[in-house]
């Protein structure tokens, strides 16, 4: 269905007009060196381009107040010293003669995105505007923002597209009290921030940006605050947050759009924020929001006053949003200490007002000491932005290696159905020390997937589906493990569901990580082989892929994916979907999916789909895990946390 990009050259208008140290960051340049480096990576020939409209003065009365728009207006007559009298009434504003007619197309850029997302017109997109707009209050201008963008798309998609779940993500490094303020007591609109902090001392040193601020009446758990208390969060914070935090909340919640206030100033290298965050932390970030509300993803530029780091999240996020795998992460994934404070205490915060915490928030595991301590970000930015982390394309995104051939799959135009096969003798050398490969029909399966897995391991080929029998199931997966290790992958990650276990001879040497779900009991053997049974309900078995599978995969930091689904392994094909959509942010999306040949029909096509970009089908509102699947899951955290740390999520003591 494709990508949207919404854009006008008349937002680069505004200027400021005086001396103001407060507001000269925010300027046209933001747009103009995000647009060019779309352009240098051929992603803007990619999108759909839409080229932003205004937004009525009856649109933005959604949200704003008659008196205030009509203030906004006249600021196009006002002269120098008029504007900035103006400007002074409000914190960190700078009025310029074209500052109406710019807002406007800022709050028409998100009304057109949501309505091509909305209408079917494209899968999802980005909004490259400015100002910005989710300070902005009902009444008032603030933080470089005029008009409340995401706020207003919001309004408009529930009250011409009667929508009545929206997710609205914020991961802007400042808190935006404006949207929140807007719908606080709303239960339509579920609003995420995390933001710079520090315990109420930095912009805009709000109590309400705490994370006991969770919304009041109807809205009560609609607004989830994550406040950072040190600077120098990194990928593993923001990966952490995610999977432990966001999307929980967001799974129960079902949401039938995603908005994001995307701020990049919680990007490395900007002076704002102090983070660090690599550019391509924002194509995982981007990815994992892609598995919810059926992929109807609405991004809209926000803060981010680095040019070259503000550039290179915006190509991430593009080019994840156009269905490209995310990058690999760079650096270690430990989350510092502030950091799961944080996340632990707005989950506490939360849990009276969501079942998906509520079981787990009953005895929380204490922190672990020793963990790392966050360290502030240098002034200039770190040599992980000035090379960053870009992929060259496979020739093949995906390809489909079935034996069957009456099997006929309707699949995108660019996913092939492989016809290749590894020579007859290296086959047989590989078979040979398994009976149940001798057959025929397993030698043929098995000559498919080598060839396969070597296009993979190759770069020519991104992800991929290869078939097997029942019966040879178990031998084909030992032979891709030693395969992908002796021919160039660095760490393995196979993920088995079903009647399959370990190779009993595979080292133990942390180049693979085995995880078995559908084992008979919960039992970590190793750091490296884990075992949990098939949870038994959509609640249980989010709960196993948020809490434990993606916090172990992202630890380990793979660069090949193995996902095989054996015999007995019990899911459906929109579980199974969703697996392999959030297992395909790791390794750079190069995850090979190993199915029984009698299951071929039913899975390979939603499969090949996944791997190729496209969203998962929705779940639907997730139901609660039973307490026999939350007791398994935090007996495994509590084995595997002191080797795992993406998997600590500890008691919190605030700091006074």
């Amino acid at each position: 269905m494709g990508t949207a990009l919404v854009y006008h050259e008349d937002m680069t208008a505004t200027r400021l007009l005086w001396d103001d140290p407060e507001c000269e960051i925010e300027r046209p340049e933001r747009l103009t060196a995000a647009l060019d480096r779309l352009r240098q990576r051929g992603l803007e020939q990619r999108c759909l381009l839409l080229s932003a409209r205004e937004a009525s003065e009856e649109e933005l009365g959604l949200v704003h107040s008659p008196e205030y728009v009509s203030l906004v207006r006249e600021t196009q007559v006002l002269g120098k010293e008029e504007l900035q009298a103006l400007s002074g009434q409000f914190d960190a504003i700078c009025f310029h003669p074209s500052t109406f007619h710019c807002a406007r197309l800022a709050a028409g850029a998100g009304l057109q995105l949501v309505d091509a997302v909305l209408t079917g017109a494209v899968q999802n997109g980005l909004a490259l505007v400015r100002p910005p707009g989710h300070h902005s209050q009902r009444a008032a201008a603030n933080g470089f923002c005029v008009f409340n963008n995401v706020a207003i798309a919001a309004a408009h998609a529930k009250q011409k597209h009667g929508l009545h779940r929206i997710l609205v993500v914020d991961w802007d490094v400042h808190h935006g009290q404006g949207i929140q303020y807007l719908f606080e007591d709303d239960p339509s609109i579920l609003y995420f921030s995390w933001h710079r902090y520090e315990h109420g001392r930095f912009w805009p040193f709000l109590r309400e940006s705490d994370a006991d601020a969770v919304g009041r009446g109807q809205g009560l758990g609609f607004t989830v605050n994550l406040p950072w208390n040190q600077v120098g969060m990194g990928n593993a914070d923001y990966v952490a947050a995610f999977l432990h935090l966001l999307l929980p909340l967001a799974f129960e919640f079902d949401p039938e759009l995603v908005l994001v206030s995307a701020g990049f100033d919680s990007a490395i290298g900007d002076p704002e924020g102090q983070m660090q965050a690599t550019p391509e932390c924002f194509a995982h970030l981007t990815q994992l929001l892609q598995v919810l509300a059926g992929g109807r993803v609405c991004a809209m530029l926000e803060g981010g006053y680095h040019l070259e780091s503000l550039a290179e999240s915006v190509c991430m996020t593009v080019q994840t949003l156009l269905g490209d795998p995310a990058p690999p992460l760079s650096g270690s994934m430990v989350p510092c200490q502030s950091a799961l404070e944080s996340i632990q205490s707005a989950r506490a915060a939360q849990a009276p007002h969501w079942k998906s915490l509520q079981l787990q928030e009953e005895r929380p595991p204490p922190l672990l000491p020793g963990g790392p301590v966050c360290k502030g970000a240098a002034s200039a930015p770190s040599s992980l932005l000035d090379q960053p982390c870009l992929c060259p394309a496979p020739s093949v995104r995906t390809a489909v290696a079935l034996t069957a051939p009456d099997i006929t799959l309707v699949l995108p135009p660019d996913v092939i159905q492989q016809e290749g096969s590894a020579l007859r003798e290296e086959t047989e050398a590989w078979a040979r020390p398994h009976e149940s490969l001798a057959r025929e029909e397993a030698l043929a399966a098995l000559g498919k997937l080598l060839y396969l897995l070597d296009g993979m391991l190759d770069g020519q080929v991104n992800s991929g589906i290869a078939a097997t029998p029942a019966s040879a199931a178990a031998a084909t997966l030992d032979v891709a493990i030693r395969r992908g290790l002796s021919h160039g992958a660095q760490r393995l990650l196979c993920v088995a569901l079903g009647q399959l276990d370990r190779p009993p001879d595979l080292a133990h040497d942390g180049r693979s990580l085995w995880l078995n779900i559908r084992g008979k009991e919960a039992a970590a053997l190793s750091m490296f082989h884990v075992s949990t049974p098939l949870p038994a309900m959509t609640g249980g078995f989010l709960s196993c892929i948020l809490g434990l599978v993606l916090p172990l995969a992202y630890s380990f930091q793979p660069d090949l994916v193995l996902v095989a689904l054996g015999p007995g392994h019990g899911l459906q094909g929109r579980h199974a979907a969703l697996l392999a959509a959030m297992l395909r942010g790791l390794a750079g999306g190069r995850v090979l999916a190993l199915l029984e040949e009698d299951s071929t029909p039913q899975l390979a096509g939603i499969l090949a789909r996944v791997l190729n970009g496209e969203a998962p089908p929705s779940l639907g509102a997730s139901s609660v895990a039973s307490p026999e699947d939350v007791r398994a899951l935090m007996y495994l955290r509590g084995q595997l946390e002191p080797q795992w740390k993406m998997l600590q999520v500890g008691a919190f003591t605030p700091q006074k």
